[in-house]
């Protein structure tokens, strides 16, 4: 890798950050931890016009790059070895309108930044379950969260975006201008180009019913923790990270370490409507903990803690039910390791994002019911040799023949699981469209697909 030229670099309006910067321990710093490296440089753009100049850099000099949003990617390309980081952190613009129901917002915002100020108008776009992910990232993958069963992916609020491609050009598009572009980037990942700005539509959330409950995470609970999140109003969206109990200030001490289903729920609609649709869960047993109440949507997303960088590994799979077979699966394997922290997560899909065609998007998967992350935390990375295995073993044990995996989840496993994310025709379309926009692969520090040959 080329890095004595990267002092070059010039005519950047943004910051450039060196190894001998006092900030560049921080700058270079990703939220996963586990990945101690060190790129030649970290470029804070400030605009477009800096995107384009550093992708022309890296074009012609032979420079390989990573782009980074908000750092979250669990696969840790946003830290590489040597090179330069293109760092979309310091581009935050937003601008709503309330009038239409849009927004035009920078890619170096994080959701809960968003969210906070489309709240003020009563609107919202969903995108994750964490405050401090970047949109840039979660939107180009698909983007599964809060309000997922009621509004749909993240990219089903997408209606244009602006694009740096690989000969550095900024592109505008949308569903009339480069539409297989357009087409691309909802689902596609980083591939394909820089995007520097998103236009989505805003929804009427206002006032939701939402927050966390933690149940004991008997298999019987657990089932029917599934069970209702399927047969609840779309409004109802769920997360059931099935987990040992956190020692958090909050968890009762008797509770720490033992089985609990962490659940999420957020119900956008009327709040009368939200309390009967929460109310089963709270009768499923009695609550450890009951957050679940009448707030704002941005409550939703607690503060995140800059000084955690978890260490771990997971695996990302689509299951189509949740039976007391099931359940006891998953409660014997999380009782078969002594990682740190480990988890089953269960996101019930359908809704609004199943009404959307299959080949709408690049995001493949709108048939799918459950979305399940398996995954393991622990102190040191050489664990993984120890706990990567328990990971890949619990999932092949809930494996009900749906092949599928979503990309913002995955770790670093290899073109078959990106083709996994890709499933049929979507993967030799990506690539067609790859090939016509970045026929060398400049974009390829990611999870990647390759160019079509010919």
């Amino acid at each position: 890798m080329r890095t004595e030229t990267i002092p070059q670099l010039q005519g950047i309006s943004g910051r450039v950050i060196r190894p001998d910067d006092p900030e560049y321990d921080k700058a270079r710093t990703a939220f996963y931890g586990g990945f101690d490296r060190r790129p030649a440089a970290i470029v804070r753009v400030a605009n477009a016009n800096d995107v384009s100049r550093v992708i022309s850099f890296a074009r012609e000099s032979g420079t390989e790059f990573v782009v980074r949003s908000g750092g979250h990617g669990v696969a840790g390309y946003g830290q590489p070895d040597g090179g330069i980081v293109l760092d979309l952190k310091d581009m935050r613009s937003l601008e709503i309108d309330a009038e239409r129901r849009t927004a035009w917002a920078e890619t170096g915002l994080t959701a809960v930044e968003y969210t906070g100020a489309a709240d003020a108008h009563g609107l919202a776009t969903g995108f994750g379950d964490t405050g401090s992910v970047g949109i840039g990232g979660i939107t180009l993958g698909g983007g599964v969260g809060y309000l997922v069963r009621k509004h749909g992916l993240t990219i089903d609020a997408l209606i244009a975006a602006d694009i740096v491609t690989a000969d550095g050009e900024l592109v505008r598009v949308d569903a009339e201008n480069h539409p297989d572009l357009f087409w691309a980037i909802r689902g596609g990942g980083g591939n394909f180009g820089v995007a520097t700005r998103f236009q989505y539509r805003l929804h009427d959330v206002g006032t939701i019913v939402g927050g966390m409950i933690m149940l004991p995470a008997t298999a019987e609970v657990i089932r029917s923790f599934i069970a209702l999140s399927e047969a609840a109003p779309e409004e109802l969206s769920t997360i059931a990270n099935v987990m040992p109990a956190p020692p958090m200030p909050f968890v009762p001490a008797e509770q720490h370490g033992k089985l609990v289903i962490f659940g999420m729920l957020c119900y956008a609609g009327p709040v009368e409507a939200g309390e009967r649709a929460v109310a089963p869960f709270r009768a499923l047993a009695t609550p450890i903990i009951d957050m679940v109440k009448p707030g704002r949507y941005p409550e939703m997303y607690p503060p995140d803690d800059e000084n955690y960088h978890p260490i771990g590994t997971s695996r990302t799979m689509f299951i189509d039910s949740v039976d007391r077979g099931v359940a006891e699966t998953i409660v014997e394997h999380l009782g078969a390791t002594d990682a740190m922290m480990r988890v089953a997560q269960l996101r019930v899909l359908g809704g609004a994002m199943a009404r959307v065609p299959v080949d709408a998007t690049a995001f493949a998967h709108r048939k799918s019911r459950i979305m399940v992350n398996c995954a393991a935390l622990y102190e040191r990375t050489d664990q993984e040799a120890v706990y990567g295995p328990w990971v890949t073993g619990f999932a092949a044990a809930l494996n009900q023949g749906d092949s599928g995996a979503y990309v913002n989840f995955l770790v670093d496993e290899g073109e078959s699981r990106i083709r996994a994310a890709y499933p049929g025709k979507t993967w030799d379309r990506l690539r067609s469209i790859k090939a016509r926009y970045d026929p060398t692969n400049l974009f390829r520090i990611n999870q990647n697909i390759p160019p079509a040959k010919g």
